[in-house]
């Protein structure tokens, strides 16, 4: 009997086999879970055999004799070769035929079948790298294995994460843009930044049982540029209401949501392709009203200048949070930390700040630093406040911000921040390099922002692409190549 014979009259076996496990499950005392589970190893089983004999129905991709490739050179037919094949029922052995040498010989039934250049299935990649984008390495194998009784290693699937990765920005790119009726009134870019553990570097000297010097990190850390745009109604509100959200928790009512929000982090040193990726984003979402433009972010010199180059038509927004950080290190300067004093002080200055008299804060400041005559850290603190403040004097218009209802806060960067990077980066224990971070920031991204069965289509198709070119299989028994 033939293989493929073979396969079906198995694959029948199996599925009456079932049928009748069922039935007797039936007539006894069993849970339905330990039915379900029983069904599923089986359906597993079953699903090997079907994928062997669907194999076995494609053939050996025989091209007859020869094959001629579009630059004319002929190869003739050469040995069936197998390779492996690890898909989600198990691995299995895919025989066909070389064209040419044995070590460099096309076989047209890869590409036919567009198999990966590994073993792995493209299907089990996408599970194992989804699982992968919300949990550890370790744990995603371990996800994967409870569910398919086999799972992907740990250094397998950072392999896997970086050739994936590759294809986040292109895929970015070709994103479809939101339709204007599903955009708001205002466009926001917002960046902020958040550390993430390295690894030692290679020759590293460990200083394990070595005192550490002052100032000196335990962990080596790299930080994540973190980016964000989306769009979002206007939301006026008085000094007094923000005081009240941020002071005293008080909820805020109808606060507008984001619209069409799409998160990205870079490793790299260079800050400016965020950026550069972030202006194409808010300039690609204009339509022919433009919307005001708005960037959020802290005070770091690097990102105004970034902001100036790449988005120098939007209004420029000092986020509060980190303006607040601010005010309660001068708060406790001049009142005990958890003092209801350093409360009234911080909330006396942040009303003037949201009333637009940045100027009258830096001058009290300057005032108190002689009044008290601040010497030391304390001197350097209130100092190192009004340089902040001075230098972001034209970032601060809060009251024409509040009237105009923009947003003053990135919370959406601080909240990707955790979601992104903190909630998968810094687990206990978790060190990167940079390539590797870099590949899970850009998969967790696309995982996060909604778009990972595009992305994973779009992946497959540029794989197809880098491995067998433009290469197309021609009834007429030829190989045409344009790659």
């Amino acid at each position: 009997m033939k293989d493929m014979d073979w396969t079906v009259v198995n694959a029948r076996d199996q599925f009456e086999g079932l049928l009748d496990w069922v039935e007797q499950a039936a007539q006894e005392e069993t849970a339905v879970h330990e039915v379900e589970r029983s069904l599923f190893r089986s359906l597993l089983a079953l699903g090997r055999t079907l994928l062997v004999h669907f194999l076995a129905e494609k053939g050996l991709g025989d091209c007859g004799r020869s094959l001629t490739l579009d630059d004319g050179l002929l190869l003739l037919r050469g040995e069936v070769a197998s390779r492996p094949y690890r898909s989600i029922f198990g691995e299995v052995s895919i025989d066909r035929y070389l064209y040419g040498s044995s070590e460099e010989g096309v076989a047209p039934l890869d590409a036919e079948l567009n198999l990966p250049e590994w073993k792995y299935s493209y299907l089990l990649q996408e599970w194992g790298l989804s699982f992968a984008c919300k949990e550890a390495y370790s744990e995603a194998g371990q996800t994967l294995e409870q569910i398919l009784g086999e799972g992907l290693a740990v250094g397998t699937l950072e392999r896997l994460s970086k050739k994936s990765a590759v294809d986040v920005s292109p895929f970015r790119q070709d994103q479809p843009l939101p339709k204007p009726e599903e955009e708001a009134a205002f466009v926001v870019a917002t960046v902020d930044c958040k550390g993430v553990p390295l690894t030692r570097e290679k020759g590293a000297v460990s200083k394990q049982g070595k005192r550490r010097t002052k100032g000196e990190k335990k962990t080596q850390k790299k930080m994540a540029c973190v980016g964000a745009v989306y769009s979002i109604d206007p939301f006026e509100r008085t000094p007094e209401q923000i005081l009240d959200e941020v002071q005293r928790k008080a909820v805020a009512v109808n606060r507008p949501i984001p619209y069409q929000k799409r998160v990205q982090a870079e490793l790299l040193d260079d800050k400016a392709s965020l950026f550069e990726s972030l202006a194409q984003q808010v300039h690609q979402r204009q339509s022919d009203d433009p919307k005001p433009v708005l960037f959020l972010s802290d005070g770091e010199r690097v990102l105004r200048s970034l902001q100036q180059r790449y988005l120098p038509e939007a209004i420029a927004i000092l986020d509060l949070w980190h303006v607040m950080e601010y005010l309660w290190k001068g708060a406790h300067v001049f009142h005990a930390e958890g003092s209801s004093a350093a409360e009234a002080w911080v909330s006396q200055r942040l009303q003037m700040l949201l009333e637009g008299k940045v100027g009258y804060v830096i001058g009290g400041l300057k005032q108190r630093v002689t009044k008290h005559a601040l010497k030391g850290v304390y001197r350097k603190t209130v100092e190192s406040i009004i340089t902040y403040f001075h230098n972001n004097r034209t970032r601060m218009r809060y009251d024409e911000y509040l009237a105009a209802g923009y947003p003053i806060g990135s919370g959406v960067a601080e909240g990707a921040c955790r979601h992104l990077v903190k909630d998968r980066m810094e687990r206990t224990g978790m060190r990167w390099t940079v390539e590797g971070a870099q590949a899970i920031l850009d998969l967790r991204s696309t995982y996060l922002n909604g778009d990972w069965a595009h992305f994973w289509n779009h992946h497959t198709q540029a794989e197809r692409e880098r491995i067998y070119g433009q290469l197309t299989f021609e009834k007429s028994k030829t190989y045409s190549a344009t790659a």
